[in-house]
């Protein structure tokens, strides 16, 4: 039999139907900064399950650094760690120049100009998707919707949204046979090894952000490419081809991947869940605050990566300098310390300070108002139709530890 010592959150087996809650649950009970064994050339990592050490962790950058693979399990040379440096793998008054100049395009206020087009989109998805007695959820509701906006927001042309698509899907899903031309942990992975995810997609990315560039720069536009290619930085410190390849390909990714996630999740949670789709349904009202326990359930990205800066104690776990301290949000969101009955789905909870978005600290999600107003509009509209869908098969989960997703989720009309 095995035993929690033998438990390593490198094992994608764990996540061939989704998150491992029963494993996380076991953790945050008896080893909750726990030491995960991994094949080399990789050396291990301490996985963090409780939902304040995971506060803890996120919000002291002066302990746990960013800046050495955030994204990543993989261990980065200096090489690698120069080449790949995005916002992510950035601290201080560096990460903070490069998070101002877009942040503006993501407040609220700026975001509220764009609710009729989001409604317009919307409906639009919806229509193709309902037109249908049967059909994948992903396909065409989730995916289809967050990538159009996207588009619109990086002021590219409709046609170029199936490539978009493949192209996230194949760096996210670098750990799945079936998205990836490269698989992350392969031989053959070393040729990319210099790339975001060990990717191949990453070098199509680049060029398409360098042409988008090229025809932008020194222009008025006011899409996020406009902005990142002609806005200095707060620190002065300008842009340059690095930090704008890895900028961009960030919102190729972050831009579409965990909503889209987000989505499907919570259409799978409402037909398991037929009376709190009844209440949002009764009181369409109460969906702008039902979001937040749909990304709580979620959880779209199971983990980030922090490093340990020196030596320091995490719930009386020691941890030396150059330990790789991981994350786990999904196990964060259903910690009982924090969430009453934490598994079930209950649209009106509240309190309700998921972490899906992170829980503070300087790298909580750029996009949060972004995604959450997209969340609402999309089961506004839903949920207003006189339709019902119901599940058409099983659901088939993105291999991967690293995303919470799924490849299909096939529904039917009921």
């Amino acid at each position: 039999m095995s035993t929690l010592t033998d438990v390593t959150l490198a094992d994608l087996s764990l996540f061939a139907d989704g998150a491992p809650w029963q494993v996380f649950e076991d953790l945050r009970k008896n080893d909750p900064v726990h030491w995960n064994v991994e094949e080399a050339p990789n050396s291990g990592f301490w996985s963090v399950t409780r939902y304040n050490d995971i506060v803890d962790v996120l919000r002291n950058t002066d302990i746990y650094s960013s800046e050495i693979g955030a994204a990543n399990l993989e261990e980065l040379d200096t090489r690698q760690l120069e080449i790949r440096k995005s916002i992510l793998e950035t601290d201080g008054p560096r990460h903070r120049a490069l998070r101002k100049m877009l942040q503006p395009q993501f407040t609220p206020r700026a975001l509220a100009g764009y609710e009729t087009f989001l409604r317009g989109i919307t409906a639009t998805t919806l229509d193709r998707a309902l037109a249908k007695d049967q059909f994948d959820f992903v396909a065409d509701v989730a995916a289809d919707f967050p990538i159009r906006v996207l588009a619109q927001l990086l002021d590219v042309p409709e046609s170029d949204i199936p490539q978009l698509i493949k192209w996230g899907n194949k760096m996210v899903g670098n750990q799945d046979p079936e998205h990836a031309d490269v698989l992350a942990d392969s031989p053959e992975s070393e040729m990319y090894r210099d790339l975001p995810f060990r990717s191949p997609a990453a070098l199509e990315v680049f060029k398409y952000g360098y042409e988008l560039a090229w025809g932008r720069k020194g222009g008025n536009g006011t899409d996020l490419v406009s902005v990142l290619i002609n806005t200095e930085p707060s620190d002065g410190i300008a842009i340059d081809a690095r930090d704008f390849r890895n900028y961009f390909l960030l919102l190729v990714i972050a831009g579409n991947e965990t909503t889209r996630h987000t989505i499907t999740h919570t259409m799978n949670n409402l037909m398991a869940n037929p009376d709190q789709l009844a209440i949002l349904r009764e009181k369409p009202e109460l969906i702008p605050w039902a979001v937040e326990e749909f990304l709580r359930m979620a959880s779209p990205v199971h983990h980030f990566r922090r490093t340990a800066r020196h030596e320091t104690v995490l719930n009386g776990q020691e941890i030396k300098a150059g330990d790789k301290v991981v994350v786990w949000f999904g196990s964060g969101n259903r910690d009982a310390e924090i969430f009453a009955d934490p598994y079930k789905f209950d649209v009106q909870r509240h309190p309700n300070e998921h972490m899906s978005f992170g829980r503070g600290g300087p790298h909580m999600c750029l996009g949060n108002s972004l995604a959450r107003l997209e969340i609402q509009i999309m089961f506004e509209d839903l949920l207003s139709r006189d339709v019902d869908l119901v599940p058409n098969g099983k659901p088939d989960y993105v291999y991967s530890n690293f995303v919470h997703g799924f490849k299909r989720l096939p529904v039917k009309k009921a």
